[in-house]
């Protein structure tokens, strides 16, 4: 089962390997699509992951340590075991100096070897973690309504849990800076919208609830679009940072630093350090939409040069995980949502829709952020 309905002809990028999956994909007469030509022009120039960004950084780091004389910790980190997350706490801690204090939102599905991975942080650098726990009967319901609501990215409740946990967290205890993962290194190309839409967008939230579920959002964390981005950045103060841009970030590298030092667990693909996530881009998603999500994953780890062409391309020919993971995850992931094995699958083979079926504030998120690019702010393509 697919979502490709258009009659356009296929055609991948002679570059990476991303390609008309995405239906808005351009290609220039190289055949180099949009992405790759935005990378050369619009990001190399301005990215420096070497002692010239260290450098940019300074002034900044500077002003973090001095917001956080006095207090316990200077800065906020979410960290959810994964890799981008766990580096930027080793970066934070040993090459800044910074005294974060990390912060975990408990949604119902991590891994053993996310669980294991923040533990061993927390242990061998001396941090703290402050640990918050989604109600999962709201978490169930809310998760539950997105699946029935037919969407691609039925990840959306735990994404917003993450992030509204964080910014309320910040803004309620005074932190001005927030540190995160994100990075060009391993996320120069980002996902199309059509693929992942916005988990920001509180509005669709709640529509898609309001149809779909059956249980009152009493505890659930929430933040719209205009607390998040206006309210807290500039009432508030909340600033975020994003270290891993301004120092050398080699995927392998780092992970293999945190195996050595940490006894930190590899997990077999970006974000799969959640066990729903893995179910959900590793089968659901390619699946029933035909969106693989490696594609734009493998893509940004070749303009980086940490990948190969050739090696993306033999990777994005198998998939994602064998049969009988599969088939286990199926049946735990029904079986956490309270729903038998064949309803989840009448489910899967419903009517696909997108994230246009419901209300959703795109009209002023695409403003937001033609607003950041034309500033500068915001580099990789988002559409």
């Amino acid at each position: 089962m697919t979502n490709a309905t258009s009659t356009r002809p296929y055609a991948i990028c002679a570059n990476c390997i991303m390609d008309t999956s995405d239906s808005k994909i351009t290609f220039d007469a190289r055949g180099w699509c949009d992405y790759c030509n935005n990378y050369r022009d619009s990001i190399v120039p301005h990215w420096h992951p070497n002692e010239i960004g260290e450098k940019l950084i300074a002034p900044l780091i500077d002003k973090i340590r001095r917001h956080g004389r006095g207090r316990d910790h200077d800065c906020l980190i979410g960290i959810s075991g994964g890799i981008d997350s766990s580096y930027v706490t080793l970066v934070a801690k040993e090459k800044f100096g910074l005294r974060p204090l990390l912060f975990h939102v408990d949604a119902g599905w991590n891994s053993q070897e996310a669980v294991n991975n923040v533990e061993r942080l927390v242990d061998g650098l001396g941090v703290d973690l402050h640990t918050e726990v989604v109600d999962w009967l709201e978490m169930r319901d809310l998760q539950l309504a997105f699946f029935k609501a037919q969407v691609p990215h039925i990840d959306t409740p735990q994404d917003h849990a993450f992030f509204a946990g964080l910014y309320n967290f910040a803004a309620k205890r005074g932190f001005k800076y927030i540190l995160t993962g994100a990075n060009y290194s391993t996320e120069c190309v980002r996902e199309p919208l059509e693929w992942h839409y916005h988990a920001t967008d509180l509005r669709q939230l709640k529509d898609i609830h309001r149809r779909f579920g059956t249980r009152p959002l009493k505890a659930f964390p929430m933040a719209d679009i205009v607390t998040f981005k206006l309210y807290y950045r500039f009432v508030k103060g909340v600033r975020v940072v994003k270290p891993l841009n301004y120092v050398p970030y080699i995927k392998e590298r780092a992970m293999q630093e945190l195996v050595d030092r940490f006894g930190w667990q590899r997990y077999p693909h970006k974000h799969y350090e959640s066990r729903f996530t893995r179910f959900y881009e590793g089968y659901w998603l390619p699946t029933k939409f035909g969106y693989d999500k490696r594609r734009a994953h493998f893509s940004s780890l070749i303009l980086t040069k940490q990948l190969t062409r050739d090696e993306a391309l033999h990777r994005i020919a198998q998939r994602a995980y064998d049969d009988e993971t599969i088939a286990q995850d199926f049946e735990y992931v029904a079986t956490k949502l309270d729903v038998s094995v064949d309803e989840l699958r009448a489910i899967m083979h419903g009517e696909n829709r997108t994230y246009r079926d419901y209300r959703n504030s795109m009209g002023l998120i695409g403003l937001g952020t033609r607003v950041l690019r034309a500033a500068g702010v915001q580099r990789a393509i988002i559409r």
